[in-house]
């Protein structure tokens, strides 16, 4: 989190005293063979203050950490992190197999700071090199709320006077994922969905992985540099405090923009496109990683925005033509969905770019329960230059607002996939994205839209469209809620 810089530096040291008696500070080949390669994936974000070492070894700044993604040498970490160092060049701290720990200079090789990830490489690769070192593979599963997540990080044992002979704290908290929400982490810029887990960041944690209970697999990243509008109140509330997970799934995005390969917990691959099943004729593109938009906190009344975008042949959305839409519902869409990512579309095993339609829809905030709102654009998308053209996705002409589901409060984002027929009907619907208990209420909203058929040379095909619901809490049960707390 924000702190003041003048007061991080001897809090962060009187935690680590207060902390070292608890946590084993063990060398990789003391502990558990999992836990070793948890261990050997993390590695410090450093500076080295001096270029000759004493006898305690290289003095060096500490200033959060990363994790190896693949063989290949590249590290994730969080933008904010390395901001800290002022155009300076990045190091990480490595630990060969047999000697003390070394400080070795990073490239960087991108960085998204609207949604503050970045992406560093080590050269020479260490990986082929004589250190202790692996990788972590990345889920493409969202965290649920109530799942178990843990943190793990490397911290200096003496954060103000850090040398590489110096011991390394280990770091291990378990959390519980309590809720959602977006919040604008570089200033000006658009809005970023993070997860709220029972957890308070410590100083020099940002950066680290936060891996599923369950598969293992890195769900998200420590976001250090948070701090909510409603922290207060969701804290107290739950009675515990918070800390925040930025998901996965910004890092996704720039990793197959950049077209940098990542492990998955498959066997058989290092990216997913690898395992998709060469068949014959026409595969449509296939989600990878989707986030909803953000609720326009301004907004009273609701709002819809269609889309009409091409996944190009790395699987990226690109010439985004707006069909329907206006700010402030286009301007959180788009922000949305330039981080979306799908396996690219396939024409008899051949990577091919298509078109595809997307929709989103912000029902109205009133109390429930209220007759379900429809729209009609068919009169006037007839002669639109989307619905004339040769190649276009499948596109809403008629959609039904969600029922909000009565007796709960519950906000955020269901994301469904529809595939549409050649004649215009829904034929099926995939959860991409859920969430009890508004799933089934956007599910039965779908169902009764009606759809102009996508087109590929001409002709109308069947094709895929993505429709995303985007939730917020109901006006008059919140104040209701505020009403009686109050009391």
């Amino acid at each position: 989190m924000k702190r003041n810089s003048k007061m991080a530096a001897p809090v962060f040291a009187a935690l680590a005293c207060l902390l070292w008696p608890a946590i084993t500070a063990c060398l990789p080949n003391q502990i558990a063979d999992e836990d070793a390669i948890q261990w050997d994936a993390i590695c410090p974000i450093v500076y080295p203050v001096d270029q000759s070492a004493s006898d305690h070894g290289v003095h060096y700044l500490f200033y959060g950490n990363g994790f190896f993604i693949n063989s290949d040498g590249y590290v994730l970490t969080a933008a904010h992190v390395l901001s800290q160092l002022h155009g300076g060049q990045p190091h990480i701290l490595l630990r060969p197999s047999a000697a003390v720990p070394r400080i070795v200079p990073a490239t960087l090789v991108a960085i998204d700071r609207e949604h503050d990830v970045a992406v560093l490489r080590i050269t020479p690769n260490p990986f082929v090199g004589n250190y202790k070192v692996s990788s972590l593979p990345l889920s493409y599963d969202r965290p649920l709320r109530g799942q178990t997540v843990l943190t793990t990080a490397l911290l200096p044992s003496k954060p103000r006077d850090a040398y590489t002979l110096n011991a390394t704290i280990e770091t291990r908290s378990w959390g519980e994922v309590l809720d959602s929400e977006f919040s604008q982490l570089d200033k000006g810029k658009g809005e970023t969905e993070l997860f709220l887990f029972n957890h308070d960041i410590i100083l020099g944690q940002s950066g680290a992985p936060v891996t599923s209970s369950g598969s293992h697999e890195v769900v998200g990243l420590v976001e250090g540099q948070w701090l909510g509008h409603d922290t207060l109140a969701i804290a107290t509330a739950e009675q515990h405090t918070l800390g925040a997970i930025l998901p996965i799934h910004y890092a996704i995005a720039l990793l197959q923009q950049k077209h940098i390969a990542w492990h998955t917990s498959s066997a058989d691959s290092e990216h997913p496109e690898n395992s998709r099943e060469q068949g014959k004729g026409f595969s449509p593109p296939a989600a990878l990683s989707l986030v909803p938009a953000a609720y326009p906190s301004q907004s009273l009344f609701g709002g819809e925005v269609v889309l009409d975008a091409l996944v190009d042949s790395s699987g990226r959305l690109a010439d985004i033509k707006v069909v329907r839409g206006e700010s402030p519902f286009l301007d959180k869409t788009l922000v949305a969905v330039h981080t979306w990512t799908f396996l690219p579309a396939r024409n008899d095993g051949q990577v091919v770019e298509t078109r595809i339609g997307i929709a989103f829809q912000f029902p109205q905030p009133y109390v429930p329960p209220r007759t379900a709102t429809a729209h009609n654009y068919e009169d006037e998308s007839a002669d639109s230059p989307e619905r004339n053209s040769a190649e276009r996705g499948a596109l809403p002409i008629v959609t039904v607002e969600p029922e909000y589901p009565s007796g709960t409060d519950v906000h955020g984002g269901v994301i469904l996939s529809a595939d549409i027929s050649e004649q215009g009907r829904l034929d099926s619907v995939k959860v991409l994205r859920g969430l009890d208990p508004l799933t089934p209420a956007a599910i039965a909203a779908l169902r009764q839209w009606h759809f102009a058929p996508g087109k590929r040379a001409g002709a109308n095909a069947n094709a895929p469209v993505i429709v995303a619901f985007t939730f917020t809490r109901p006006v008059v049960v919140v104040r209701a809620q505020a009403s009686r707390s109050s009391q």
